[in-house]
């Protein structure tokens, strides 16, 4: 069911792990990128009407507009399973106490007497939200997306997701109702790379964004490349990964069931164990045959997940080789299932987020740790971060200096601007001095 790559021994690399060695999805996005790039254009130059054939094209929906009526909003609130919203509210509310915490505050630095450099931080304008929806309907993403900014002090936001043929071509009414709990009124039902267009361009129903965020398919993040500079973006969010460091004091029957949590996400999610025991290896093998037969969403997409090279279980001789593994992989989600697991989670450099020890799987990170689920994927996480306030926030250098204080440097600027031949440079200072501005040749 699921692969077996060794490298124990010599098998491993003495001059360090080669990320191809490892179990990764074939997603080609700039192939992609080519594939979207008129889809894009076609919004850019149609806006609405681009996107109304869109659904019927990609969704099977006929719509006659693209924005969310308020009162399906409102209705889809009213309508909503209570013990769906008590779980939608406590999950809003530990988002919340943690995405508060990382707000940052102006700081201002006196560089010398009468200079000034203040670091502010502004919230940009205006975001918009993708929230994904086709296999399964993500309510939780409406949450991690909006409740950062919200912290953030974002002005402006608007949630777009894909229309559904069985709601009227509107977007999933838990989708809905998740932006109603937040106090959000501009939805969209548009998806995939038009939704992204839309956000970036502009339409007669939705003004232009200054950023766009939120996880996605392979669509979705070619989209968010073509388009970047055009438009702000968190990142390149792909199929969603999983990957388990785990040794003999781990429990075949959590692993197994956290790897097919991934899988039930889409046939190109990864699912990856990384253990120095064979035997572990072998008890999460056999447990995912049971546990894979008593589930749903087998054979669309947990089989292929599972089966694909996007996945496997990665032998290694100990610990050290394992977290030199999964600093390698640098996943969306690690969990370490090993003996003291809060000491090894503290060597990792590379990952989404790490989830510590038999009580903390990837799905509590989905809902209600108070975490955000969106997050890097691809081998991304060694230089990107997750969602968090400080995605919608800009640090801008407010420079204050009095004459005395230019004066006190003004010669050092000078000095460097003639380094670099950029003589205009030197002489805006000279100018403030009644210093001779030579004449250009």
């Amino acid at each position: 069911m699921i692969s077996r790559i060794d490298l124990r021994g010599d098998a491993f690399p003495a001059d360090g792990i080669d990320r191809d060695l490892l179990p990764r999805a074939e997603l080609d996005v700039a192939a992609a990128l080519e594939k979207v790039r008129p889809i894009c254009e076609d919004v850019h130059h149609r806006g609405t009407a681009a996107l109304i054939d869109y659904a019927e094209k990609f969704d099977g929906v006929t719509i006659d507009r693209v924005r969310v009526p308020a009162e399906a909003i409102t209705r889809a609130l009213d309508e909503l399973d209570p013990a769906v919203r008590a779980a939608l509210e406590e999950s809003i509310r530990r988002a919340r106490i943690v995405h508060r915490e990382q707000r940052r505050t102006d700081h201002t630095t006196q560089v010398v007497p009468g200079g000034t450099v203040t670091e502010r931080w502004v919230p940009v304008e205006r975001v918009g939200l993708y929230v994904p929806g086709g296999r399964s309907v993500y309510p939780s993403s409406v949450v991690m997306n909006v409740v950062p900014a919200q912290e953030a002090g974002v002005g402006s936001m608007a949630v777009a997701s894909p229309p559904q043929a069985d709601f009227g071509g509107l977007p999933h009414p838990t989708i809905l109702a998740a932006c109603a709990l937040l106090g959000v009124d501009e939805v969209y039902a548009a998806g995939g790379a038009q939704a992204v267009a839309m956000f970036a361009y502009g339409t007669d129903e939705c003004r232009p964004a200054t950023m766009v965020t939120g996880p996605g398919n392979i669509w979705v993040a070619a989209a968010k490349r073509l388009l970047k500079g055009r438009i702000g973006i968190d990142a390149e969010a792909g199929p969603t990964e999983i990957a388990v460091l785990a040794d003999a004091t781990a429990d075949p029957v959590h692993v197994a069931a956290d790897l097919i949590s991934q899988a039930e996400h889409d046939p190109l999610a990864a699912s990856v164990l990384v253990t120095d025991s064979e035997e572990l290896a072998a008890a999460v093998e056999q447990e995912l045959k049971v546990q894979v037969a008593a589930t749903r969403h087998v054979e669309d997409r947990i089989l292929p997940a599972l089966t694909g090279r996007q996945s496997g279980i990665v032998l290694v001789d100990g610990i050290d080789q394992g977290l030199a593994v999964v600093d390698a992989y640098a996943a969306e989600h690690l969990e370490i299932q090993t003996a003291d697991a809060s000491a090894v989670a503290a060597r990792v450099r590379n990952a989404g987020a790490i989830f510590v020890g038999p009580y903390a799987p990837v799905s509590l990170g989905d809902y209600a740790a108070g975490s955000n689920h969106v997050l890097p994927t691809g081998g991304c996480a060694c230089h990107s971060s997750g969602l968090s306030v400080q995605s919608f926030l800009r640090g801008i250098h407010v420079v204050d200096y009095s004459r005395e204080a230019l004066a006190e440097v003004a010669g050092h600027v000078v000095t460097l601007a003639e380094a670099e031949d950029l003589p205009a440079h030197g002489a805006a200072v000279k100018a403030r001095f009644d210093w001779r501005v030579p004449e250009s040749k």
